[in-house]
């Protein structure tokens, strides 16, 4: 098991981290400040024995990591990451094929953040991102995702390609984001699928789109030749759920 150190900030993301059973093992509060989510998250606080300090706006600047604290900075235990298994395992229990996400050089904390967060919500089972040039699980990410990183699974891999050739084995197939790929609604999307995302400037590597069994192109009418990494990632996504709802009602 790894873990990452983290800090969270933001009161919706210190809510979320309580309901969702994280250990926090203290929390700074801008003393003063008695509104309804400050409220909640002392009451929160008291059901763990969590550490409450309360401290002036001066020392959560000079804590804060995001420069966004909205009055609040928590210190969890820790985050642990997923694994692959786990996340097709999550894919067996609820009898769904599996929808992973995989990000190729992302090293954005507010894309990751936003691509989590995009991914609870189309119903993806997990998040997997290499070990190298890649942003992990941060204050910054924790915050991006709105509480999401709670509850869906981040994996990091020492290679993307092999985790890709050994998903290959049990029967995933993967989609590459690309600007040059054949139109998204086009293609098949509704089987145990694999969507791969690379970042806006260098877009998926060689390597990785080599292994992907086709790529799938977001329509575009504007005047710029890219769309933010998180938002083709949810583009995309959506489609694969409307595919896969059709599907189920026909």
């Amino acid at each position: 098991m790894r873990y990452e150190e983290l800090t969270i900030e933001g009161r919706n993301a210190v809510i979320e981290a309580f309901r969702a059973g994280k250990t926090i093992d203290k929390v700074f509060l801008l003393d003063g400040c008695q509104d309804g989510p400050i409220r909640t998250i002392l009451r929160e606080a008291k059901k763990t024995d969590t550490i409450i300090t309360f401290v002036k706006k001066e020392r959560l600047d000079q804590m804060s990591e995001t420069g966004k604290h909205q009055g609040v900075i928590a210190y969890s235990a820790a985050y642990e990451y997923g694994t692959v298994e786990e996340m097709l395992q999550k894919a067996k229990d609820k009898g769904e094929a599996p929808f992973l996400i995989l990000l190729d050089n992302i090293e954005d904390p507010h894309n990751l953040g936003s691509v989590i967060r995009t991914a609870n919500q189309a119903g993806a089972h997990g998040v997997i991102i290499p070990k190298r040039r890649a942003v992990g699980l941060t204050a910054t990410v924790a915050k991006a995702s709105v509480g999401a990183i709670n509850y869906t699974p981040v994996a990091k891999v020492t290679n993307l390609v092999k985790t890709i050739e050994d998903l290959k084995k049990q029967g995933i197939w993967f989609v590459c984001g690309d600007m040059d790929g054949k139109p998204m609604y086009k293609l098949d999307l509704t089987g145990p699928i694999g969507v791969v995302i690379g970042s806006e400037g260098e877009g998926v590597s060689r390597l990785v789109k080599e292994k992907c069994d086709f790529t799938a192109g977001i329509p575009m009418f504007g005047d710029i030749d890219s769309l933010n990494a998180s938002v083709a990632m949810g583009v995309l996504s959506y489609e694969i759920v409307r595919q896969r709802l059709n599907k189920m009602n026909s």
